[in-house]
């Protein structure tokens, strides 16, 4: 997998938990651990993309 394609790979599932973030969000019930999971997976993703779109870059 070429890194362009890693990346893309990434974005898809950031979206994914956005999403699924977006709709516990708007449930009368969200559960704020779920929710703080979900961000916590949502920042690692952005973080990885990050770094890999920095070193496509050097």
């Amino acid at each position: 997998m070429t890194v362009q394609a890693h990346i893309a790979s990434l974005e898809k599932k950031h979206v994914a938990l956005e999403e699924e973030l977006q709709s516990i969000l708007a449930s009368p019930s969200s559960d704020d651990k779920q929710i703080a999971d979900l961000k916590r997976r949502k920042l690692r993703l952005k973080d990885q993309m990050q770094r890999l779109q920095a070193s496509t870059r050097h």
